[in-house]
């Protein structure tokens, strides 16, 4: 196999990509790194005319002496039994205005790839490399600008600003009961000093505390003491009108 590539880049920025290999990782089309695997390892989806095809493998890229960079890679089936084996040879020709890639080298395929159209199969792989080496250009890092100190801008000092007052609570009732007054209560301590235990005991409750004595009922014999004298005048108040009507007649 082998094919041609023209990127717009120079030789330089190329060589700088293929010697990191998280660059070239980048530029391989639709590769899926699996977690703490190397950089250029995971799964990569190939799309052959209607059919896709998804491998899980790797590429590794080393440079050599003659300034060009062997490409080796093996992959297998996640469906099935069949594998990839690549073995290319990547050199840099500069060109005008750019940079030409030339890959030739073998690749040797078994499994549901063998049983598709050559001419397809042939028309992925030059996509695939195309795409590779369009990408390969596009990921030079952009260099860091320094981080410039934030310019603040000068402002007079904050006036200190009088915190809003609180507007009062609301009065709240107060259902507790009164307390008693001071002086009762001393009164009731001197007169509780002194007495025995069991007086104390039995006392009556004093102030708000007293029981409400029972109305008084009045007794029958002072209503009969008043009322004696007033009929005794009254009889004899109808003894001394009765002789005188006598008298007249």
């Amino acid at each position: 196999m082998e094919h041609e590539v023209f990127v717009p880049v120079t030789v330089e920025r190329l060589r700088e990509a293929l010697g990191d290999p998280v660059r070239v990782a980048r530029a391989v089309p639709g590769l899926q790194q699996d977690a703490g695997a190397d950089p250029v390892a995971g799964r990569l989806k190939v799309r052959v005319g209607s059919h896709s095809i998804t491998y899980r493998g790797a590429v590794r890229v080393t440079g050599r002496d003659d300034g060009s960079y062997a490409v080796e890679g093996d992959a297998t089936e996640t469906r099935g039994t069949g594998s990839v084996t690549l073995a290319l040879t990547l050199r840099l020709r500069d060109t005008e205005a750019g940079t030409t890639l030339t890959f030739d080298g073998t690749a040797t395929a078994d499994g549901r790839v063998t049983e598709l159209p050559q001419d397809a199969v042939g028309s992925a792989v030059v996509r695939l490399l195309n795409r590779f080496a369009e990408a390969l250009g596009e990921t030079e890092e952009e260099p860091e600008q320094p981080e410039q100190p934030e310019e603040q801008p000068e402002t007079p000092e904050a006036v200190e600003t009088p915190e809003p007052e609180e507007p009062p609570a609301p009065p709240v009732d107060d259902f507790t009961e009164p307390a008693i007054p001071p002086a009762e209560a001393a009164h009731a301590r001197r007169t509780m000093i002194g007495r025995s235990a069991e007086e104390v005991d039995h006392a009556p409750p004093r102030g708000r505390y007293a029981p409400v004595p029972a109305p008084q009922t009045v007794a029958a014999g002072a209503t009969l003491r008043w009322a004696a004298p007033a009929a005794a005048v009254v009889l004899a108040s109808a003894i001394v009108v009765t002789r005188v009507l006598r008298k007249r007649r």
